[in-house]
């Protein structure tokens, strides 16, 4: 009997804290900083290792899911954009020449999805904003560490962690993440929301401007030319918000229409001028590699043109991705540019579907941004200019952090500002 009560009070004190605020805000911390250190992760303790904790991390989720279920707005909780893309996603196991690999590749992207999801539901966008401030604060301030312990203290490779020690150089330098492009990337990802964290006031001044500091040394010190034309993108998107922010609303539609007008014509001359700006980036290398990959790619594309080879994220050790290995004479985890990577595994419609998603998320988030008062309705805006500009060139936003942060961002815009919500407060 006593066993029975002890069991009967302990229930709602469990419920209690899992339903917490600090219990969502650790889990979210937690999933921004298994997310965007898989490859410390793997290299620490392997594979098995990362599952178990993702594992883990989504069953916690689930439970404070659980004990906060009456005080979520559940209906168009999910942009159909989302939904879309990973059932195609999930539909492409039905032609895949793996199942197994599929199914895999399938869990992974549901997987850090979820935790997406979860931080969007849960978190408030501040908040959200102050856990990847704290973790990429960590993880950047880590691998500056690590880079000045290997190149400069020990003169010597951490080869298991990937870091060449090539700092007393000045770059380029990996840190934890394996490349220098996955560090330029987390880097500009952690400057803005530094700066976001700076102008919101959550961490005290000097707090924040050091942080944008570290960020801005590891972008310097990465040398990674993908980050500097996202970084480009980055600069002309907040001027131009700020800009936005400060007309009248009256003739704001006006501005938005140039803006978009102004995009296309900065495009097309991007695209006629590539070459300059290449060589004026020193990309020249980069450029050859991609380009190696993307014409290999193009000859298995004309086989299944429509629905792809079938989905499974990062590319695994089997045909025809190891075709396209030998041809281009390096080991390859991705096609190096998220719209051809999701052409390859999930054909045409997949990458509509794809291009939607960003683009529609994109929008909304820049409307929101534009026109709501609080600075921290930028950060989404950003993170998803961000991630746009940078699947041209790497697919980071397929997996792992990358896609965590496309599936947070679309969210929390589809939330504030939904065509259904529209139609159900009209209705």
């Amino acid at each position: 009997m006593s066993e029975g009560r002890t069991r009967r009070r302990a229930w709602p004190a469990i419920l209690d804290a899992t339903g917490s605020a600090r219990f969502a805000q650790a889990i979210a911390v937690l999933a921004v900083g298994i997310s965007f250190s898989t490859h410390a992760i793997v290299a620490l303790i392997g594979w098995p290792g990362l599952v178990a904790a993702l594992a883990l991390l989504i069953l916690l989720a689930a439970s404070s899911l659980v004990a906060r279920w009456r005080f979520i707005e559940w209906y168009g909780i999910l942009p159909i954009s989302i939904l879309v893309f990973v059932a195609w996603c999930v539909a492409s196991l039905l032609w895949t020449d793996s199942l197994r690999l599929g199914v895999i590749g399938v869990l992974y992207l549901l997987a850090f999805g979820v935790l997406g999801v979860y931080i969007a539901l849960m978190r408030d966008t501040i908040q959200v904003v102050r856990a990847f401030a704290d973790v990429l604060r960590v993880l950047l301030g880590l691998s500056l560490a690590l880079e000045v312990l290997s190149g400069i203290l020990l003169d010597l490779p951490i080869a298991f962690l990937g870091i060449e020690g090539d700092i007393a150089a000045l770059g380029p330098i990996q840190g934890i993440f394996g490349t220098r492009n996955m560090l330029g990337f987390v880097a500009l990802i952690g400057a803005v929301t530094f700066v976001i964290e700076w102008r919101t006031r959550l961490r005290p001044r000097l707090v924040s401007v050091a942080s944008v500091v570290l960020a801005g040394l590891c972008v310097v010190l990465s040398g990674s030319p993908t980050t500097w034309i996202a970084l480009a993108a980055v600069l002309v998107a907040a001027a131009a918000l700020y800009g936005l922010r400060r007309v009248r609303p009256a003739t704001r539609w006006r501005w938005q229409i140039a803006l978009v007008v102004s995009g296309l014509v900065a495009l097309v001359l991007a695209w006629l001028f590539r070459l300059r700006i290449i060589e004026t980036l020193d990309a020249r290398a980069e450029f050859d590699v991609r380009l190696d990959v993307w014409r290999e790619a193009s000859r298995y594309l004309a086989l299944n043109p429509l629905q792809g080879w079938g989905w499974v994220g990062r590319w695994p050790q089997e045909v025809p991705y190891t075709w396209i290995e030998r041809m281009t004479g390096r080991p390859h985890s991705s096609a190096l540019s998220a719209y051809i990577d999701v052409y390859f595994q999930v054909g045409v419609i997949g990458v509509a579907l794809f291009a939607g998603l960003i683009g529609v998320a994109l929008v909304r988030a820049w409307l929101l941004a534009s026109s709501r008062k609080s600075p921290v309705y930028i950060w989404p805006a950003l993170m998803l200019v961000i991630l746009a500009v940078t699947s041209f060139a790497e697919s980071f936003a397929l997996v792992e952090g990358g896609w965590m942060l496309l599936v947070l961002c679309a969210v929390k815009a589809a939330r504030d500002m939904s065509w259904r919500d529209a139609l159900r407060t009209r209705g």
